[in-house]
């Protein structure tokens, strides 16, 4: 039988990421490119940035908390525990915590999320 790869990550690994929530990174590694899931984690009152990412298709899957998202120019939507959310590539998103509790959801990415595929949608352009 072969052996199964079991990999697990420090909750110290935690970081702020510039969009304005904090990233624990569960799975992103280079052996395995289709996908990579991250646990994002949002303060009361915050709205992340708009962004997109290219060629990355995203889904959340709400954990903890309350919010609203904002995918393209569609209304902002309502999100609670269970709810899923999926964001096509390429399409503005933002997230907002309007809950008094962090906003905890499961950023699942497909391919796998590269940082380099980020766009900052607020940013002034060329």
């Amino acid at each position: 039988m072969d052996s199964v790869d079991v990999y697990r990550c420090s909750e110290d690994a935690e970081y702020f990421f510039r969009e304005g929530c904090h990233i624990f990174e569960w799975l992103n590694r280079p052996e395995d490119p289709d996908v990579s899931v991250a646990r994002a984690r949002v303060a009361p009152g915050v709205r992340t940035r708009r962004h997109r990412l290219t060629g990355i298709a995203e889904r959340y899957l709400v954990l903890e908390g309350r919010g609203e998202v904002e995918i393209g120019d569609r209304p902002p939507a309502a999100i609670s525990p269970g709810s899923v959310v999926l964001i096509p590539p390429g399409c503005d998103q933002c997230v907002t915590n309007t809950g008094e509790g962090a906003l905890v959801f499961l950023a699942v990415c497909t391919p796998r999320f590269l940082p380099e595929a980020y766009i900052d949608s607020e940013e002034p352009g060329p």
